[in-house]
């Protein structure tokens, strides 16, 4: 059996190592650093724009390697360090597949204490990441607003993060009898829900029907609610947008104006509801 604590820890290297993105393809990466000896000096997704002065390594994504790198993380480290790295895998830290490599290299030497270990540069950097990611799944459980195309509610959000996960099963358990698909445009994928079913899959270029006359009518009605609930004397937009940061505004009926939703503004003028369940292709890193 491969020893992980053996190794001995290696100077960083000026290999880049080059994976296919996929959270099985990261744990192959750590496999492929102890196989080698060496640390890269960058992890980057094929989809990256690759360095042109460093020697590139292309990490095949072999599923014994990534399974016999799963089963040892809460071995060495405790079942909250594999939760932790799969967190930090929904981030949008620009340099998180580094440090998640950095991070389980100093979980195998040291065990369960590199989750305490919050005045180290890597783990500092993953956990604020992971918070930022957190609240953010948190606000939009609150933020996101659904439109209903025939017989189906649908919304779109542009979020930094990889949220649909974490937000997943607050939508189910709300809404477990609907069907509905929540559409993250900024990473391409979207949340299905549909006959009891739940997918998280790949979409691509997916665009909200426009809104029928029922369906711009509640519009409405929703932004009338919003206007006269407010007490005027004490308005305040600056207190609003510390609770409402304006980059989520883009996304919710209270913020559209009527005329653009009538103009088709981000939206396509006919559509089909959901697309089939599994017409995309589920991924297991996000399930």
């Amino acid at each position: 059996m491969f020893d992980w604590r053996a190794v001995s820890a290696p100077e960083s290297g000026v290999t880049v190592y080059v994976y296919d993105g996929s959270f099985n393809g990261l744990l192959c990466c750590l496999f492929e650093s102890y196989a080698a000896r060496e640390l890269p000096a960058d992890v980057l997704k094929d989809s990256a724009e690759l360095p042109l002065l460093l020697p590139v390594k292309r990490i095949e994504t072999r599923p014994d390697r990534a399974e016999r790198v799963r089963r040892a993380i809460p071995k060495k480290m405790g079942y909250p360090a594999l939760q932790f790295i799969r967190r930090a895998f929904l981030t949008c830290h620009p340099q998180k597949d580094l440090l998640i490599l950095k991070f389980l290299r100093m979980g195998f030497r040291v065990g369960p204490s590199v989750m305490r270990r919050l005045t180290d540069d890597t783990v500092h950097a993953l956990t604020a990441a992971v918070r930022h990611l957190d609240n953010e799944a948190h606000l939009f459980k609150g933020f996101i607003r659904f439109s209903e195309t025939n017989g189906a509610l649908t919304a779109v959000i542009e979020p930094k993060n990889i949220v649909l996960p974490l937000i997943a099963q607050h939508f189910c358990e709300r809404y477990p009898g609907e069907r509905f698909l929540i559409y993250d445009r900024t990473h391409g994928m979207a949340l299905i829900h549909q006959d009891g079913a739940v997918s998280i899959c790949g979409v691509e270029a997916y665009e909200q029907p426009a809104p029928d006359e029922k369906e711009q009518k509640f519009r409405e009605l929703w932004r009338l609610f919003y206007r006269t609930i407010e007490i005027k004397e004490r308005h305040n937009p600056r207190c609003r947008m510390s609770h409402m940061p304006k980059r989520y505004w883009n996304c919710m009926t209270e913020f559209l104006q009527e005329t653009d939703e009538k103009s088709g503004l981000k939206t396509s003028a006919a559509g089909k509801g959901l697309p089939a369940l599994g017409a995309g292709q589920p991924s297991s890193d996000f399930m």
